[in-house]
């Protein structure tokens, strides 16, 4: 099983459905709407505290598995 990891929503753009979060040990990670577990519209809220696990995308580091931790 990944590494779980914590985090803080740096951004999120709920019409584009992407943003990125900020780890608490290590560089920024893009997030992707698929990638968050809830049922029904998938949006995380900037400062937004969130665990993830990271997996390599196409384009570097990206979250996966994302749970809302509240803030």
């Amino acid at each position: 099983m990944p590494e779980r990891i914590v985090g803080v929503v740096k951004w999120f753009n709920a019409e584009k459905g992407y943003g990125f979060i900020q780890r608490d040990d290590g560089p920024d990670v893009f997030v992707h709407h698929s990638a968050i577990q809830s049922s029904g519209y998938r949006s995380l809220d900037e400062g937004e505290r969130v665990e993830f696990s990271v997996t390599e995308g196409p384009k570097g580091l990206q979250a996966s598995e994302v749970i809302r931790l509240g803030r």
